[in-house]
């Protein structure tokens, strides 16, 4: 999978500057660099949120990802579960999806909405989600924001253990995530940074 020359800029402000990039199927790696270097934009550019401005994607277009953004975008309605359901193709038992979030989620807040959920729950539940989807490449933007050493460590390991032979492509600001994750690392330190 490659990324060429990749350019992208809001109002004249150049986010993203020939961006060259091979990314190797199976392979974990954590897009590091300061605030407004990129890394958001890039996981957009890759999902088909965002398009580029130049350059081109190579061996991504018939890829199917799962992500994680910035942001939990869940169904607040729905249990931790059933939002797992939804994005999965031949859903699997509810008994068994619940038994895997069991992992990384309390037992007795299954059964109730996300709209109980505190923070750190609802972002356990949007990695959940994305790992038990069906996906070739699987993108998360500062997944671990927001969580105690603990839980990280806890959620990191849930990470590892379902992600399989799947590419991982995070962002983060932390040194020690890339580690833990055991990333190859990806500087973004351009211009705009």
């Amino acid at each position: 999978m490659k990324i060429k020359n990749l350019t992208k800029s809001y109002e004249g402000h150049l986010v993203l500057d020939r961006l060259n990039l091979t990314l190797e199927p199976g392979k974990i790696y954590a897009l590091m660099g300061p605030s407004g270097c990129g890394k958001t934009t890039l996981l957009h550019i890759l999902l088909g949120i965002l398009e580029q401005d130049g350059g081109s994607l190579e061996g991504f277009a018939e890829k199917r990802f799962s992500a994680v953004f910035q942001e939990n975008r869940l169904f607040e309605f729905l249990t931790a579960g059933e939002n797992v359901s939804v994005v999965q193709k031949n859903p699997k038992n509810m008994k068994e999806i619940n038994r895997i979030l069991e992992e990384i989620l309390p037992a007795e807040a299954l059964d109730q909405q996300i709209s109980e959920y505190s923070g750190g729950m609802k972002r356990r539940a949007a990695i959940g989600r994305a790992m038990l989807a069906e996906s070739d490449i699987v993108v998360m933007d500062e997944p671990l924001t927001g969580l105690d050493e603990k839980t990280r460590d806890q959620v990191i390991d849930f990470i590892l253990r379902y992600l399989g032979e799947r590419t991982l492509i995070f962002s983060t600001h932390q040194e020690k995530e890339a580690e833990l994750f055991g990333a190859q690392k990806l500087l973004l330190n351009f211009v705009s940074c």
